[in-house]
């Protein structure tokens, strides 16, 4: 085992600890720098995190203002640095060493700063300068070694005797050619696709997970209230809702507590229970929010139940048990297809998704319940909430429903002709131009062969039983020709999954790269989707979505894994995107848990995407988050620390002195003396890392000082010094 000490001046050095053959602790070394060599190679900022565009211009750094680490307010920092240390040195000092310093300096703001600091492991210490190419290095060295005192206090740089550079460039190469300064700048295959959304060879896209939730049981859905308090709610299959704050602790007592009423079992796979949640868009001033739930009725027929109800006067974090009010139900003929989904457009309405009544193939009727206008099933349903309707109904229909005239429809139908939506969302439109805002996204789960993804509008057939995806299901329904179906926006093969659960169209600040992308996943399959469209041809394009890549996601806080079944997606009240999955599909199994999406590589700049919720009383206990899954780094780590084991057992094994020695040590001792353990005598030393060289790069011009004019004064009164000491 290894571990990393930071000696006085900050230097890192490898220490051994359990290893006292110089042979064994090198050959480990290679090892361990072998696996921490895949936390390197991807843009990483010294603060851990992905890069970003500034929001303003960088007047010093100014190589890194359309993509890197720093704002303008770091570019300032760094520009007030640089000419602090100027100031030691006389006109000859500024023209040989300024553009030296302002390069190193700038650094800090390069996208592969964690990589030139040493920083990309979090555990371990920063180093004191970026590493150098080794020409670029020796000419700094050889015009400008007196500088190196401004620079750091890292005694060994220090040291470097007189204009000899070789030691001190050795302690600055990096193991990577490509990484030094200033070839880096030079790298095509670093550089060209820098900022965007990395892809592997097959074109999927390489995402990453923070883990925000777990032990949850079967949650099928998380929603905020939109009252700007960035909680967010979480049902559980079984009935329960959980309140979850910002600061990411849940409240020890439920929001909502039906278990009594839900109808659900442990089977896996029953697609009965707590369904849908959704908040009034006022709710803020009336504390209203609606459910959607399976319950048995009289004579222990099955249905399903859309209800209003209002939080708690004395605890904004509590339901009143007493204050639902039903205002639809719906019997189902089998225990399948239950829909599930509520939600409030942007025209202020409610929608609810319902599914076909179960089964296989919609066989109830001539045309099956989704085609059949007189049936709530299989339809997309939109009533106003805000006031009671004719015939004792507790909804109004709006007045521009698209099937209020029709003799025998219903006229609550806003669209028909699906199977069994499973999560649909609401564009919010992208946050500049607005483009797409309001776009109704679900998916539509199929019967035997095809997933699909639809937007919904409105007066919409969307073809089952006649059709499945893009193909038909029933041939001689399909060939009606008063069909008039809305074809899928992209359908998929059981081959990719069997069961698809809609998603949401990313539109947060956090990661700008994902902006416009509708991301969705599969239910059986695990599988995790992205559509685009094109603009032009009004087409959509999948990609495939591959998370916890060791080399793109071995940052601070990211996994590598998540729980197969993906049951529903979510979106915060700042738009961040979510997916809710478990381990084993049973209503009662605690096994459920929520991920976050995070781009690894590209962020937004520092300050932009910061909100400050609204103060919310919590009469509550908080319930602190412990995560379950293993951080990427600690992946890592763990390998690391196997290879050198079993690399020293090799080395060990292969000696036949110290393998003779290593089995006498496991004797039973003769005397109590015998056993004491003898340590390493005074000559034993710490082993410094060693650098391999990289090529040579080129010296930039020297900056101006802020308003173009240096000071003389300063330079005359502080002459180009050999051996310069800070004050």
């Amino acid at each position: 085992m290894l571990r990393r000490s930071t000696p006085r001046g900050g230097w890192n050095r490898w220490t051994p600890r359990l290893l006292t053959s110089p042979r064994i602790f090198c050959l480990s070394l290679i090892v361990l720098l072998g696996q921490v060599g895949l936390l390197q190679g991807h843009p990483q900022c010294l603060d851990y995190r992905p890069p970003f565009q500034p929001l303003q211009h960088l007047e010093f750094c100014s190589d890194y203002e359309s993509f890197g680490c720093c704002d303008q307010r770091k570019d300032h920092l760094i520009a007030a640095r640089y000419w602090d240390i100027m100031d030691y040195f006389d006109l000859k000092g500024h023209e040989l060493c300024g553009g030296y310093i302002k390069d190193i300096l700038c650094q800090e703001c390069s996208p592969y700063a964690a990589h030139l600091y040493d920083a990309e492991n979090p555990r371990t210490p920063l180093r004191n300068l970026p590493g150098l190419c080794s020409d670029y290095c020796s000419a700094f060295h050889s015009d400008c070694h007196s500088a190196i005192a401004l620079l750091t206090n890292d005694r060994r740089l220090q040291e470097s005797p007189g204009k000899d550079g070789a030691r001190f460039c050795h302690l600055l190469n990096l193991p990577d050619k490509d990484y030094c300064f200033p070839n880096i700048l030079r790298s095509d295959h670093l550089n060209r696709n820098l900022g965007a959304v990395a892809e592997d060879r097959r074109g999927c896209l390489q995402l990453c997970l923070a883990e925000v939730a777990n032990r949850l049981r079967n949650p099928v859905c998380m929603v905020h209230a939109g009252d700007g308090t960035h909680r967010f709610f979480v049902a559980e299959q079984v009935g329960v809702v959980w309140v979850y704050l910002p600061d990411g602790s849940r409240l020890e007592q439920p929001f909502l507590d039906l278990k009594s009423l839900v109808l659900t079992t442990p089977w896996i796979g029953d697609e009965r229970g707590f369904l849908g949640l959704a908040f009034h868009p006022r709710f803020r001033r009336n504390r209203k929010f609606y459910i959607y739930y399976s319950c048995l009725g009289k004579k222990r027929v099955e249905k399903i139940r859309i209800s209003e109800m209002k939080v708690s006067r004395a605890d904004p974090n509590k339901a009143d048990p007493k204050s639902e009010r039903v205002i639809l139900e719906i019997e189902e003929p089998a225990s399948n297809h239950n829909g599930g989904q509520l939600l409030f457009g942007l025209d202020g309405y409610m929608y609810i998704f319902t599914g076909d009544g179960g089964q296989a193939g919609d066989p109830f009727g001539k045309f099956g319940n989704a085609q059949n206008k007189s049936s709530l099933l299989g339809k997309v349903l939109r009533i106003d909430v805000n006031g009671a309707g004719s015939g004792g109904k507790r909804y109004r229909v709006p007045v521009d429903n698209p099937f209020v005239s029709e003799p025998g429809a219903h006229p609550a139908i806003y669209a028909y002709g699906i199977r069994n939506m499973w999560r649909c969302a609401v564009d919010r439109g992208d946050p500049v131009t607005r483009q797409g805002r309001g776009r109704m996204f679900c998916g539509d789960v199929g019967q035997n062969r095809f997933e699909e993804v639809d937007i919904i509008v409105k007066g919409g057939n969307y073809g089952w039983r006649a059709k499945e995806g893009f193909e038909c299901y029933d041939k001689k329904l399909c060939q009606n020709a008063s069909l008039d179906d809305i074809l899928p926006v992209y359908a998929y093969g059981h081959a990719v999954g069997k069961s698809v659960t809609g998603g949401y169209v990313y539109r947060g600040c956090e990661s700008p790269n994902l902006n416009g992308l509708y991301i969705f996943g599969d239910f059986m399959s695990g599988r995790l989707m992205a559509l685009q469209e094109d603009r032009k041809t009004k087409k959509w394009k999948k990609q495939d979505i591959c998370l916890g890549s060791t080399k793109s996601c071995a940052f601070p806080g990211l996994i590598s894994t998540h729980s197969k079944f993906i049951i529903s997606f979510a979106e915060d009240e700042a738009g961040e995107l979510y997916f809710l999955a478990t381990s084993y599909p049973s209503a009662y199994a605690p096994h459920g848990s929520i991920y976050k999406f995070v781009d690894p590589s590209r962020r937004a700049p520092p300050g932009k995407c910061k909100y400050k919720p609204v103060p919310v009383k919590t009469n509550s206990k908080r319930v602190q988050f412990r995560p379950l899954a293993k951080l990427v780094l600690d992946l890592l780590k763990e390998q690391s620390e196997k290879a050198a084991r079993k690399l020293s057992r090799a080395t060990l094994a292969s000696s036949p002195n110290r393998a003779s020695s290593q089995k006498d040590s496991f004797k039973k001792p003769a005397s109590p003396t015998s056993s004491r353990k003898t340590s390493p005598g005074p000559g034993a030393k710490k082993r410094a890392r060693v650098w391999s060289p990289g090529p040579q790069g080129k010296r930039k011009g020297i900056p101006k000082r802020p308003g173009g004019i240096a000071r003389q004064a300063a330079q005359q009164r502080r002459p180009f010094m050999t051996n310069p000491q800070p004050t």
